[in-house]
């Protein structure tokens, strides 16, 4: 009996994965998704960005399943593909662009996840100050949350002298695209 149970479970858990995957498979990978096809790879509300990618082989541990550190390089692309789309870096000039440096990062690793499972990783910045920032990152998959990251950006002088205060129209997209609230000012 608890056999069959098993072999039950473990066919609905591919059946499921397969879903995904295919619905998945539809969304384009690493170009910035609409809020349609957010929800099309089960998010329940669209983020400011988010895009697609798939769990590679180089990116599994001896258990099978995603390294720890890979969910650290995931968070990095996508932040700086959020700096790049929201106009505060193209990484192209540094004499004249802001150093952006992460003061505090926390990460919880919610669910293991396995070779090619495609993954949706979204940003938005959450709260900010003169100088610094607090941006929200998740992995999902399946409909799942996978992991989250939360961390404290810094902006510095282009010469690394000490802090840069982050320009209006970042300021702005904030409010008006991330939903910081108003009262942040």
């Amino acid at each position: 009996m608890a056999r069959k149970r098993s072999a039950r479970r473990k066919a609905l858990t591919i059946l499921r994965r397969l879903a995904t995957q295919s619905r998945m498979t539809d969304l384009p990978f690493l170009t910035p998704l609409s809020p349609e096809q957010q929800r099309a790879a089960d998010l329940a509300e669209p983020w400011p960005l988010a895009h697609v990618d798939r769990v590679r082989f180089s990116e599994l541990d001896p258990l099978g399943h995603v390294n720890n550190v890979a969910y650290l390089t995931w968070f990095e692309i996508a932040r700086v593909a959020y700096f790049k789309h929201i106009g505060l870096s193209r990484y192209r000039d540094a004499e004249a662009e802001p150093r952006i440096v992460i003061r505090r990062g926390e990460l919880d690793w919610l669910k293991e996840m396995h070779a090619d499972e495609p993954y949706v990783i979204t940003s938005k910045t959450v709260a900010y100050r003169t100088s610094s920032f607090t941006m929200a990152q998740e992995v999902w998959s399946g409909g799942t949350q996978r992991a989250a990251f939360r961390g404290v950006i810094v902006l510095l002088r282009p010469d690394g002298s000490g802090k840069m205060p982050i320009p209006q129209a970042i300021r702005d997209h904030f409010h008006q695209v991330d939903g910081v609230p108003r009262d942040q000012e």
